[in-house]
């Protein structure tokens, strides 16, 4: 079995590569500050003076860096991967980059029988160390199957997105989420500061309600976002959620107005839960 590669030791990086360490064909890594290699080298991996040098060797290669540019560089720059990868190299790219980049690169390279895959996680450094982090691929069927295996080791989760660009679509939806749901945290934060309570202990109250039901993607398990018609299984349950959803943000609102407290999310999402669950009036916006 031939080792795999990783390039890009931070704090992502790092801890994803660790797993690799038991592979059987072996671990090749490189990254641009030498005390980045030296735990590696320590534990029993090859350390590459270059990426060049990491394809010389591997036939699939992760690469965790920083941005479009950096990945660029790795694959293309002097010394880069390119130089020497062979026909059926999988480059495996978990950098968060633009997804046209991501299929403009898997367009560029295939001539040369060479696989460009998407693959961003989701998880963070915690989700690194304990080897439980959330990949998005996007790749054909037999460079998933080519990287499947090597990813199992850090990843707790899986997703086969579809075609080169669409792990990355994956992960912009995804993040989008996430960040807006900070936002959302934090307007939730400034009314209750406001109402005299204690932030810290909120926030405990959130993740454990959270962990338990699942937190806003409790209600991704739907494959569209097309309206639910009331003959359908989901219709009581999103319409039940909806009726709360109204209650409850408007409570809130009045009670910022109390407080002299601006909640323009939740104004925005009492304006567009119905609509958002697929549980909105027939000919509502």
């Amino acid at each position: 079995m031939k080792p795999v590669g990783f390039v890009g030791l931070g704090r992502m990086g790092a801890p994803m590569a660790r797993r690799l360490l038991d592979w059987p064909g072996g671990l090749i890594v490189h990254d641009v500050r030498p005390e980045a290699l030296e735990p590696f080298r320590e534990a029993g991996a090859r350390t590459a003076d270059s990426p060049r040098e990491v394809a010389a060797t591997a036939e699939v290669i992760s690469l965790m860096v920083r941005d479009d540019a950096q990945v660029e560089e790795v694959l293309s720059g002097p010394a880069g991967i390119l130089e020497t990868a062979t026909s059926g190299t999988v480059v495996a790219i978990h950098s968060t980059i633009a997804a046209a980049t991501a299929t403009r690169l898997a367009e560029t390279y295939r001539p040369r029988g060479i696989d460009i895959v998407d693959a961003p996680v989701s998880g963070g450094a915690s989700g690194a160390a304990k080897g439980d982090l959330a990949v998005m691929v996007g790749a054909g069927e037999k460079a998933f199957e080519r990287c499947r295996d090597v990813f199992a080791h850090w990843a707790g989760h899986t997703m086969h997105a579809g075609p080169p660009g669409a792990g990355t679509r994956a992960k912009l939806a995804r993040n989008l989420l996430h960040f807006v749901s900070f936002a959302a945290a934090a307007e939730a934060q400034r009314l209750a500061e406001a109402a005299g309570l204690d932030l810290v202990e909120l926030g405990k109250v959130v993740r454990h309600s959270d962990a338990v039901t699942g937190g806003p993607g409790a209600i991704m398990v739907r494959g569209t976002t097309a309206r639910i018609t009331p003959d359908e299984g989901w219709y009581p349950i999103f319409s039940h959620v909806r009726d709360l959803g109204h209650k409850d943000l408007a409570l809130a609102i009045e009670l910022g107005a109390e407080l002299d407290v601006d909640t323009p999310l939740a104004r925005l999402a009492l304006d567009r839960l119905a609509a958002g669950l697929g549980v909105a009036p027939e000919g509502a916006a």
